[in-house]
Formats: C-alpha cells, structure tokens, sequence
C-alpha cells in the first residue's frame, strides 16, 4: 500500500475514534456561534518599500572608499561612500586666496571712501572723485561677495565627495565599483527603508465605489493578517484593464516581508456571519485538522475544514454546526478520550 495513503487511512481511523462515558468533562469547552465578521473580497497585490531611492554623484571623483555592499544595512547619516577629493580641496584652496585677496581690496577701497567722503564734506575734493571712490567701494563689496560664494560652493563640492545614507536600510543595489570614476548625476547606489512598506493592488471599477466607502482592508502573509494602517486611492482607472489603483500602507515592522513579493489584501465591502473557534482548539494530523466536539458526556474528535484566521480565532467552514461545544484545551481533550476508550 502506497505510505500516503495508509498514512491517511490511519489519520481517518483516529479521527472516527469516539467515546465517553459517564465522567464530567476535565478540561474547558467552548460553544461555537456565528458572530459578524467583515466581508471581504481579495486581490493580489505587490509590495513596495516607501523609502526606496538612488543616490547619485553630485560632484566628479574617484571612488576612493566603498564600505558597504548589497544587502548590508546602513544607518541613517552613515557614510556609504567616498570620493577622492584633491581636485574639489585645490578649488577650495584657490576659492579661499580670492576671498583673502577680496578681503584686503574692499578694506583698501572702504579707507579710501571715508578718507575722500571727509574730503568732499570740506569742499576739498570735486564730486566727480567722491562717486569714483563710492564705485570703487562698490566694486569691491561685490568681488568680496563672490569670492565668498565661491567658498561656499567649494566646500559644498568638497562635501559632495563624501557621501551618505539619507535614511536607514538596506542597499538593494551598487551601481559603481571601487576605483571607478564617476561624474555629477551617475548613479551610485540604490537603497531602500524595510521599516515603512506598502501594497499597490488594482481593483475592478465594479468595486472601487463599495472599498472606497468603507476604507478598510487587511493584508495575509502565510497565517498572519495585518490591518492595513491606511488606503491611497488613486482617482484615475486604467482605460486597458477598467481597474483603480489603491495603496495600502502597512504599520511599521508588521511582517517579515520585502519589496516586490506578493501578498493578498481583503477590502472590507461589508457584514457577514462566519462560524469562528478559538485557533488553539485545532488539532492538526499531516494535512487534516479537527477538533474535540463534546456532547453532554460524550467528546469525538472530528474533522473539519477550516478558512481564514482573525485575530486568536479561525473560521470553520464546513464540520461544526451552531450550538455545538469544543474543546478549547485539546492535549487535555485527547489525553482523556484516550483514557477512556483503554477504560472502554
């Protein structure tokens, strides 16, 4: 016999095994109801970093340093890379002598204004020399104020050789190598944040009225379901597909999940009754899962099929019937069904 299916045969004898007698139950129980719960209609969606950008050059260089590689993670403000600098500290160097030079040329030209204004005031000197000496002053101002420009736009150069991250995350891409020289607006590194995600999912237009009213959605990841911290919708359909784009974001460190993977997402269209039991009440067997069913004096152990998890309880879709009680401890549940078929 095929090792599958006498496995399964074995899983379906245990499950039929029933009994009880004449004992009060020693362990909790639980009485299944329906109870109101979101109605929900899933599409797939892809997920995407909020924080995703690439850094580029600002200045021209060599890569002098490059300490971090794709999938390492980066602090905030962390140098990720650095430039040779010779050039932009000679610009600095040069752009400084001007403004020493500035400096000295606009003190030259200040005493020499208030030497020829005094003049002027005593009638010892024509006009036509007092607006010279008032130009001369001005020239000199205005070579001063460029010549501090050009510091200014020195240092920020010298800056631009060193790079940094903008935020926190992880390099998703290099774009250069070390040694390689790169020009103003190249691309060096891509990174992005896995703190802050979001779904994009394409809706039909048939329902984007109903998720739009109600705003309200849920993102599953294998077994767990995550409430969606806010939705994004965009007003424009795509004329091709007749579908709406909404943007679901994602509470921060809500999941092990990384940028492009799919996941599904429920939009809340409106109420509905689900039959839910404690997820602890669930006795899982290879690929079957019952739960201990008690009736009066009597537990069985029966299979079920289950659906969604919400919260601490999951959905029952077809083996359980309102009203009926199960087992909401079933180690306590098996041990004493089996205690009582070796008493049987």
């Amino acid at each position: 016999m095929n090792p599958c299916k006498k496995s399964i045969s074995i899983v379906m004898l245990w499950l039929a095994s029933a009994v009880v007698v004449n004992a009060a139950l020693p362990f909790p129980t639980v009485e299944v109801d329906y109870e109101t719960a979101p109605r929900e209609r899933i599409w797939d969606g892809r997920i995407e970093a909020v924080n995703q950008a690439t850094v580029s050059a600002q200045t021209s260089g060599r890569i002098a340093e490059l300490p971090f590689d794709v999938n390492d993670f980066v602090d905030a403000g962390k140098v990720i890379m650095r430039f040779t600098d010779t050039e932009q500290r000679a610009a600095l160097t040069r752009a400084e002598a001007s403004l020493e030079e500035g400096q000295a040329r606009y003190a030259e030209a200040e005493q020499e204004f208030e030497r020829v204004s005094n003049m002027f005031e005593n009638g010892t000197v024509s006009k036509a020399r007092f607006e010279q000496a008032k130009a001369n002053r001005d020239a000199a101002m205005a070579r001063l104020t460029a010549a501090r420009s050009g510091v200014a736009t020195a240092k920020e150069q010298l800056e631009y050789t060193v790079v940094r991250a903008p935020y926190a995350g992880i390099v998703a891409k290099r774009h250069v190598e070390m040694g390689e020289l790169v020009s103003p607006g190249q691309p060096l590194i891509t990174g992005l944040s896995l703190q802050s995600l979001r779904v994009n999912v394409d809706v039909p237009q048939g329902m984007f009225h109903a998720i739009r009213t109600i705003g309200k959605a849920f993102v599953y990841i294998d077994e767990e379901r995550i409430t969606a911290k806010g939705l994004t919708f965009f007003p424009v359909a795509d004329p091709t597909a007749n579908t709406f784009r909404v943007r679901v974001e994602l509470p921060e460190g809500s999941a092990t999940l990384y940028p492009g993977m799919i996941a599904k997402v429920g939009f809340v269209v409106g109420e509905t009754k689900r039959l839910l039991i404690p997820s602890a009440a669930v006795v899982r067997r290879s690929e079957l899962s019952a739960v201990y069913v008690a009736t009066g004096d009597q537990v069985v152990l029966r299979q079920v099929r289950l659906g969604r998890r919400y919260g601490d309880s999951i959905e029952v879709l077809a083996g359980l019937a309102a009203g009926e009680s199960v087992a909401t401890d079933p180690v306590k549940a098996g041990i004493f069904l089996k205690e009582q078929s070796g008493a049987k």
